[in-house]
């Protein structure tokens, strides 16, 4: 009693302290969540978009607007795994790690929350039309509008655990890396300030087209998660999740970390100190 009592002190001191980053996340994590699932609901509901670039397009849209929505509010991380990354490359005290991680999965679960209102008359007339119990093995062929899936129950393994693991590490590393690279003074190559977001909804649009196919492309610990706690809450059950051995974990909570912070180690151990180095003129084409 006495710790949970401590714990409520620290949240409120903390949200007291940082509450405009509170904000901040929780704000866009909402608005890219929202235009990201809700994407993949009226593709999975009503054949909305036609290919995996249509949705990965909306999700890069999501995220550019959520970054110029609420970048002056917080640094605009939206994925733990980015926050943490800033952490490990101190770029960010970790006493603001519990504020911005809460408000990115309190984002995640209201968007996902809003999706299921929005869209639970049209849920419920698709299982309907389909034959589909919900809770079921098939009912997953709905629940990933909410959570992803490397393995939906009922059809063949082709993508195993730990390969569905490595891909979203990968997907995660260069999405973080382009991060740092396209926000870092030190990179005289990046774009204008204001343009940074629109480059990095492009690079989570290239990535998501990239490991789309084998895992959906996470990529975010709050973007699976949180809505996939939704789709468990309102009956879709062990449907909710790819396996029973604990695979979204791994491959889409872990997993993105793991790559976020080896993106983060490689840029500042490696990339950084690179740029800083003195450069001579490059004359490539005189001769």
């Amino acid at each position: 009693m006495i710790l949970i009592i401590h714990l409520k002190k620290y949240y409120r001191g903390s949200y007291v302290k940082y509450q405009s980053e509170f904000l901040g996340e929780f704000l866009g994590t909402l608005i890219l969540v929202l235009f990201g699932c809700g994407s993949v609901a009226v593709t999975v509901l009503l054949n909305a978009h036609q290919g995996l670039l249509q949705i990965a397009l909306v999700w890069g849209i999501g995220v550019c607007l959520a970054i110029y929505a609420t970048r002056h509010l917080s640094c605009a991380h939206l994925n733990p795994a980015v926050t943490l990354a800033m952490v490990a490359s101190k770029r960010m005290k970790i006493e603001k790690v519990p504020v911005y991680i809460l408000a990115q999965f309190l984002g995640a679960i209201v968007a996902g929350l809003l999706i299921y209102a929005a869209f639970s008359p049209t849920i419920a007339a698709y299982e309907l039309s389909h034959q589909i119990v919900r809770g079921s093995p098939e009912s997953s062929q709905v629940a990933k509008m909410f959570g992803e899936y490397y393995h939906l129950p009922g059809q063949p393994a082709v993508v195993s655990m730990p390969l569905a693991a490595v891909m979203e590490a990968i997907g995660t590393f260069i999405l973080v890396l382009m991060i740092f690279s396209l926000t870092e003074g030190c990179n005289l190559g990046r774009p204008d300030d204001n343009l940074a977001p629109v480059f990095i909804g492009l690079t989570v649009t290239s990535v998501i087209c990239l490991v789309g196919p084998l895992t959906q492309a996470g990529l975010n610990p709050a973007r699976d998660l949180g809505p996939r706690l939704v789709s468990w809450l309102f009956g879709w059950g062990a449907a909710s999740f790819p396996d029973s051995s604990g695979g979204f974990f791994w491959v889409y909570i872990l997993a993105p970390i793991i790559g976020g912070q080896l993106a983060g180690l490689f840029f500042t151990k490696v990339l950084e100190p690179q740029m800083h180095r003195p450069r001579e003129a490059c004359d490539c084409g005189s001769r």
